[in-house]
């Protein structure tokens, strides 16, 4: 994983809260961190104009969750979380996400979302006008 790859990189201090028995960040808790830099994505994409794209974001339901855990971080340390778009379906979309302690990588992650009609709870085109503003805010291209 290329951490210049990453438009979004976003950082985080881990809390007393977050660290388990053995002082290292309890594993689930990088999900919470993903969910984080999620958040932080879609603020930076929408440029300013986050309430365009508000009905879009709560029409987004996970899907997939997987999680590679090459490192600990620790309690007070400062970790960078990344959040890029790595493929726009028709109606999914793949985010991938790393999380870094300086230079080393501690985890590498992927979420799938689908674009939901809530009326019917099935998947949906993801409308055009996302989809544009997500591949023009990406340093990489996602995969279509």
């Amino acid at each position: 994983m290329n951490r210049e790859d990453f438009t979004l990189v976003h950082r985080l201090r881990v809390r007393w809260v977050e660290v388990d028995m053995q002082h290292v960040v309890y594993n689930a808790n990088y999900l919470m961190y993903f969910d984080v830099a999620f958040a932080e994505y879609w603020r930076a994409m929408a440029q300013g104009a986050a309430h365009e794209f508000h009905d879009d974001y709560m029409k987004l339901y996970a899907a997939k969750a997987s999680l590679e855990y090459l490192g600990s971080a620790h309690y007070d340390e400062e970790i960078d979380v990344g959040c890029r778009v790595a493929r726009l379906g028709r109606s999914s979309m793949t985010f991938q996400f790393g999380i870094w302690r300086g230079a080393d990588q501690l985890v590498t992650g992927e979420l799938v979302y689908v674009y939901v009609d809530p009326a019917t709870k099935k998947g949906a085109p993801i409308p055009e006008r996302l989809r544009g503003a997500m591949v023009a805010y990406e340093r990489v291209k996602p995969e279509a």
